[in-house]
């Protein structure tokens, strides 16, 4: 898996393997692992205006 690191205020860099969304925030060195996610959200993220409202808007608490 390649990290993207996104210019965002919020999200440090996100990854996308086998359904696996990885997100790294700036605010922590921890890293969120969404299962389920398809490629189609991880790069509708990836191209987002602002990362962190598409990931709050359609990611956090839809895939676990």
């Amino acid at each position: 898996m390649t990290w993207i690191h996104l210019n965002s205020s919020s999200i440090r860099a996100v990854g996308w393997s086998a359904n696996h969304l990885f997100v790294l925030f700036h605010t922590s060195d921890e890293i969120y692992d969404h299962l389920g996610v398809p490629y189609s959200v991880f790069m509708e993220l990836v191209d987002a205006m602002s990362p962190g409202t598409y990931y709050n808007r359609n990611v956090r608490g839809r895939y676990r």
